[in-house]
C-alpha cells in the first residue's frame, strides 16, 4: 500500500503583524501619578503597622502570648500589669456580625428594590437618600441609640429572652439588665452599615447584562424569578464585597459603641445582657492614659489591624473569583 503526500498549496504562511501603541505623554504621566498613590497606600499601611508594632512592643514582652488569651485588663499602680485583649476581641466581632447579620438581608433588598422594583423617579429620590444616610456621622447615631433607641430596642431584647431562651445567646441570668447590651449596640451599628451595603450591591446589581434580565422575562419567567436566575448569581461579588467592607466599618466603629457600652472586657456569648467592650471603643476610652496601658492599648490597635486586613484579603479574593468581579483584579 502506497503513501500519497499531500501536494504543497504554496501558499506562504501569513506572518501575525505587531501592533505598537507607544504610550504618549500623558499616558505616562498617569501611569506615574496611579503607581505613587498605590505606593503611597501601601506605604501608609506599612508606616501604621510598624508604628503600632515599635509602641506595643513593650506589651508583647511583658504579658507575652498571655495578651492573646486573657480577659482580663488591669494595669493599677503597685500592681503587675495583666493586659488581655481577649475579651475586648470577643466583643468586638460580636457586635460587628450582630450588625452585619441585620444590615446584609436589608441593604441588599433596599439595593434590589431600588434597581428593579422602584419606578424611575422614586429611584433617583431613594439613592440620593441613601447616600445621604452614609454620610451622617457616627456621633449621631451613637447619641441617638444612647439617648433614645436603646430603650426601644430593650423590650425585643426582653422578646428575644422570653421566646428564643433555646438559643444560646439570647439567655440572660437572673435580674440582668438589658441596657448597654451587644445586641444594642450591634443594632445601632447596623443602621450606619446599611447604607453602605446598599449602595455598593445597588451599583453591582444594576450593571447586571440587561440583554439576560429580558431574555428570562420574556421565557416567561416572573420578575423573581429574573432577581433570582440572573441578577443575584451576577452581584454576588458585590454583595460579599458590600458585606465585608461593612464588617470593616463596624469592627472598627468607636464612637457609638464607646456610648452604648461599658467597656468592661468579657467574654460572654450572651448578647442580650448589659456590659461588654469593644477594641476601638476600649482604646478611646482609656487613650491618654499611663504608658503601660497606652502600650497595652497599641497592642490591641495592632490586633484590629491585622483582623481588619484579613478580612478585606478575604473579600477581595471571593470578589475576584466571582462574575461580577471577574477581570476586576486581571
Amino acid at each position: 500500500m502506497t503513501t500519497i503526500d499531500a501536494a504543497p498549496t504554496g501558499r506562504a504562511t501569513p506572518e501575525r503583524r505587531a501592533v505598537e501603541d507607544p504610550p504618549t505623554r500623558v499616558d505616562r504621566i498617569f501611569g506615574f501619578a496611579t503607581s505613587g498613590a498605590g505606593v503611597v497606600v501601601f506605604g501608609l499601611l506599612v508606616l501604621i503597622g510598624t508604628f503600632l508594632v515599635l509602641r506595643a512592643n513593650r506589651t508583647f514582652d511583658s504579658q507575652g502570648l498571655d495578651f492573646f488569651t486573657r480577659v482580663e485588663w488591669r494595669t493599677e499602680a503597685g500592681r503587675p500589669a495583666e493586659i488581655g485583649v481577649l475579651g475586648l476581641l470577643a466583643g468586638t466581632v460580636i457586635v460587628a456580625l450582630i450588625a452585619v447579620t441585620i444590615a446584609v438581608p436589608v441593604g441588599c433588598m433596599a439595593a434590589l428594590y431600588i434597581t428593579t422594583y422602584a419606578h424611575a423617579r422614586l429611584r433617583g429620590i431613594l439613592t440620593s437618600f441613601v447616600d445621604l444616610l452614609a454620610a451622617v456621622p457616627s456621633l449621631l447615631y451613637g447619641i441617638w441609640g444612647f439617648l433614645f433607641l436603646g430603650n426601644q430596642i430593650v423590650p425585643l431584647s426582653r422578646w428575644l429572652n422570653r421566646h428564643g431562651s433555646w438559643f444560646p445567646p439570647f439567655r440572660t441570668t437572673p435580674e440582668a439588665q438589658l441596657t448597654g447590651s451587644f445586641f444594642i449596640a450591634g443594632v445601632v451599628v447596623s443602621l450606619m452599615v446599611i447604607p453602605i451595603i446598599t449602595a455598593v450591591t445597588r451599583e453591582v446589581f444594576a450593571q447586571a447584562p440587561a440583554g439576560e434580565k429580558e431574555a428570562a422575562l420574556a421565557l416567561g419567567g416572573s420578575q423573581w424569578g429574573m432577581v433570582r436566575r440572573v441578577v443575584l448569581p451576577f452581584g454576588r461579588g458585590g454583595i460579599v464585597g458590600g458585606a465585608m467592607l461593612g464588617l470593616g466599618r463596624a469592627l472598627g466603629e468607636t464612637i457609638a459603641v464607646t456610648l452604648l457600652l461599658s467597656q468592661t472586657p468579657k467574654l460572654s456569648m450572651r448578647i442580650l445582657e448589659n456590659g461588654g467592650g469593644t477594641i476601638s471603643g476600649f482604646v478611646a476610652q482609656r487613650a491618654g492614659s499611663d504608658p503601660v496601658t497606652v502600650s497595652g492599648l497599641m497592642a490591641a490597635g495592632l490586633v484590629l489591624f491585622v483582623l481588619t486586613l484579613l478580612t478585606n484579603l478575604v473579600a477581595s479574593t471571593v470578589i475576584a473569583r466571582s462574575r461580577s468581579g471577574a477581570g476586576v483584579d486581571a
